[in-house]
């Protein structure tokens, strides 16, 4: 039996600087909640950092969808990432551009990876 991926962060911020000599990765502006002043609304640009530990050996799916209680959940991201070794840490920097959002809420967050739920939370989308 496959071990599931554990989650390490997961973080929403502005930018990412990768320091081009270290390869140490700087997260800029961290947020945990958006506010927008009417709806429908979309956000011009943010980061989902992601770490991970314990994936298997091979190549990976990630999926991240999104959506208000009681309605569909929209996929927001799908990639592939490969593992080199379970005990290796991957760091994923993802870039959403223009992410709608039709209504303010706490919008529901699940992070998959290969089809196991590693994250359920919500994210507050505020007026």
């Amino acid at each position: 039996m496959a071990s599931i991926p554990q989650l390490l962060a997961w973080l929403t911020c502005d930018s990412i600087y990768v320091d081009p000599v270290t390869g140490k990765q700087s997260l800029l502006g961290i947020f945990t909640k958006i506010k927008a002043r009417k709806f429908p609304f979309s956000h011009p640009r943010m980061v989902w950092f992601i770490s991970l530990t314990d994936c298997i050996v091979g190549e990976h799916t990630l999926k991240i969808c999104m959506g208000l209680p009681m309605e569909p959940a929209r996929e927001i991201l799908c990639r592939k990432f490969k593992s080199t070794s379970p005990a290796q840490r991957i760091n994923l920097i993802n870039e959403i551009h223009n992410l709608k959002f039709e209504q303010a809420g706490n919008h529901s967050v699940v992070i998959d990876i290969d089809d196991e739920t590693i994250l359920a939370m919500s994210f507050p989308v505020m007026e």
